[in-house]
């Protein structure tokens, strides 16, 4: 096991309508819950170059970093991929990762998909950047018997990082120690999401079903994991508890 040096982060989708209300309150709280880096998700993109330098001056008061960015498949485009390159490169982050492909239906879809990702690494990494895709349970629904996960792995090189969400892989049916051990050296974040049949994905990390320990072997042992982000949808509590209360088992569990 890792001896604690891996960061623990949040998605800040977590904290949403917090984070709506009072974005630099919102940052300071979660730092002093004691996440360690951060994952803006989608209205991100909006910000102005001067809004999104006074947030990285704010996290790197607090001590917080940004390793990622969530984008819309929009964002990969030609003409809007110099907008999240300029404002990923003023926060710090490593990747730039599409949250989500929308409604594709047929391989030849994901395969576009992946050919997306692709071209988007070619114009990333000459501003140090690298593309992620980032899974909800679609992706691990077979069609014909293939995985559009599968797919976008397979036609894609290894500087395109596979974000794991693990919640949503379990829901889909699929094993995640398997997927990490699959693709070693590309599940370079993960999203501590739990899951379970009666709560689905308002059950707090680690009253679901995922086998976090055999997760965190797999990930720090081949699976090249960087940092971890909790993600929760909601829960029973407010969401700064459910957020306190995530990181605290967290830590039990893995032991950082």
């Amino acid at each position: 096991m890792s001896n604690g040096k891996i960061p623990v982060g949040l998605e800040l989708y977590s904290v949403r309508d917090e984070l709506a209300k009072d974005q630099d309150g919102t940052l300071r709280a979660v730092a002093k819950i004691g996440y360690q880096c951060v994952e803006f998700f989608a209205p991100y993109y909006k910000w102005e170059v001067a809004h999104a330098k006074s947030i990285r001056k704010l996290l790197d008061d607090l001590g917080m970093r940004c390793y990622s960015t969530h984008n819309d498949r929009g964002n990969f485009e030609k003409d809007k991929i110099g907008h999240a390159i300029e404002l990923n490169q003023i926060l710090g982050a490593k990747y730039v990762v599409m949250a989500s492909a929308g409604e594709v239906r047929t391989l030849d879809g994901w395969k576009r998909v992946a050919q997306t990702l692709q071209e988007a690494s070619e114009e990333l990494a000459s501003h140090n950047l690298e593309p992620g895709y980032h899974n909800h349970e679609l992706e691990f629904m077979p069609i014909g018997g293939v995985k559009p996960i599968e797919v976008i792995a397979k036609n894609t090189n290894k500087s395109v990082m596979l974000q794991l969400d693990v919640g949503t892989c379990i829901d889909a049916g699929s094993d995640p120690v398997a997927w990490i051990e699959k693709n070693p050296g590309r599940i370079r974040s993960i999203h501590c999401k739990d899951w379970s049949r009666s709560g689905g994905y308002k059950v707090l990390f680690g009253e679901g079903v995922a086998p976090w320990k055999k997760i965190f072997h797999a990930a720090e042992n081949g699976g090249g994991v960087e940092y971890y982000l909790i993600e929760q949808e909601g829960s029973r509590y407010p969401a700064l508890e459910t957020v306190t209360k995530c990181l605290k088992t967290f830590k039990k569990i893995h032991g950082a």
